[in-house]
């Protein structure tokens, strides 16, 4: 089965089930895509300076949204606070926090395809990372036409009898229309400010509309700051912030790249830690290393109360027996590394796995510490290789947008960090990565 081009330049080099895919389309329409996030909602108190706020978005990326609710509101992004970042094409329900404004001036927002329910005072804000997982309601439409029943439960019981599935990072990632965050983290990693900056201001993509293809290819060719600044259409808002600072100092790509949001700066080297970690998950599973069962040298996560214990342990001769039973009742979970300055290495075959990719790279664990933007830098850390799937159901309908053909609708719910487009990907096998 043939991985598109895309997902292998993020690492994505192989599927999990061996079965030939449904085919189908995702996010023909929002609504095809509901997300509702499980929230740790921080506790109401009416003397409370952050005002709490169910958000409910259609088409509006996280990022885009905090920056419209900013100017909307008259304040700092920086008092904006949310538990987790989503996608544009997409309907979700988020938790966010808003410092210092007041609950009358908030329900006068009016902006599309945006409302709010359960807005409250807390003495605490919505913090990254403050959720349990996330809820999801996915058509996956004009699925091939001799798809039935039985064929998507074989999907699901090797899935399930797998104990999950890959626990990729997905292309959003990276960046759908420009998978690219994690090369200009690479050059972040690299000391190379310069690059990183005209990777993402410049550097046009297929995949882009022909105007923007142009005025990025103009940018690429000149270095015209200046002319770029004022050719830049306004949907390049965090390319026009970057320019803005580059037109007052030319030289100074380290200050430029800080006009964006700290949590977008702080993505693109987390997003290249997530495509060595997509590379090494890739070769353990065409190395046929099981996922849901560790081997010597493996370091597991136990699992307790639900949460992952980032302290691993590991698998030797005189434990393994032992940690394999505990994975079987879902108490630990084999891991990778997600490469930083303080990372612990695997040993045996995952060990020589982990240590191929991050020598081909040529990297030091020092080169995540970024003295230039001390915030970005990264310690790093193991993630799961499986991401587990928690009330799954599946529906096979009559699709209502194209009446010749038939959809598959799912539901479930996933952890917070894994992509449901990494277990969607198992379904629809497509060759071309924006069908996800």
């Amino acid at each position: 089965m043939k991985v598109s081009d895309v997902e292998k330049n993020i690492g994505i080099k192989t599927f999990l089930t061996p079965y030939k895919g449904i085919g189908g389309k995702l996010r023909l329409q929002p609504e095809d895509f509901i997300v509702h996030e499980i929230s740790n909602y921080p506790s109401e108190y009416e003397m409370g300076k952050f005002l709490i706020a169910s958000v409910t978005s259609k088409n509006w990326e996280t990022n885009l949204l905090v920056r419209e609710l900013s100017d909307y509101l008259h304040i700092s992004r920086q008092r904006i606070g949310f538990a987790g970042t989503k996608d544009k094409r997409a309907k979700t329900t988020q938790l966010m926090s808003f410092y210092d404004v007041s609950q009358e001036n908030f329900l006068k927002i009016r902006i599309k395809d945006v409302t709010f329910e359960n807005v409250y005072y807390s003495d605490k804000p919505a913090k990254l990372g403050n959720l349990s997982g996330n809820k999801f309601d996915i058509i996956i439409r004009s699925i091939n036409d001799d798809v039935e029943h039985e064929y998507i439960t074989k999907i699901v019981n090797f899935i399930n009898n797998s104990g999950g599935f890959p626990n990729f990072f997905g292309v959003q990632r990276f960046g759908i229309i420009r998978p690219i965050t994690h090369i200009v983290g690479k050059f972040i990693v690299k000391d190379d400010f310069k690059k990183a900056v005209m990777t993402y201001i410049g550097n046009p993509t297929k995949f882009e509309d022909e105007e923007t293809y142009k005025l990025r290819e103009n940018l690429q060719k000149t270095k015209d700051f200046a002319d770029a600044l004022k050719s830049y259409p306004n949907k390049l808002n965090f390319e026009k912030a970057i320019l803005n600072k580059l037109v007052i100092n030319p030289n100074d790509f380290i200050g430029a790249i800080q006009g964006l949001p700290k949590n977008l700066l702080t993505m693109f080297v987390y997003a290249y830690q997530s495509y060595l970690f997509n590379k090494i998950l890739s070769d353990r599973i065409k190395k046929k290393i099981p996922l849901n069962k560790a081997v010597l040298g493996d370091i597991i996560l136990p699992i307790r109360k639900g949460i992952t214990d980032e302290t691993g342990i590991m698998v030797t001769k005189s434990n393994i027996k032992k940690v394999n039973l505990q994975i079987s009742k879902g108490k630990a979970v084999v891991s990778g590394v997600l490469f930083g300055s303080d990372s612990i290495f695997s040993e045996g075959l995952m060990g020589e796995i982990e240590h191929k990719i991050i020598e081909s790279e040529k990297l030091d664990p020092r080169d995540f510490i970024i003295p230039d933007i001390p915030y970005i830098s990264s310690s790093g850390l193991r993630r799961p290789l499986l991401a587990k799937v928690k009330d799954f159901e599946f529906k096979l309908l009559n699709d209502d947008l194209n009446k010749n053909k038939k959809s598959l609708n799912l539901k479930f719910e996933l952890n917070k960090g894994s992509y449901a487009t990494s277990l969607l990907r198992e379904f629809i096998k497509a060759e071309d990565v924006r069908n996800y």
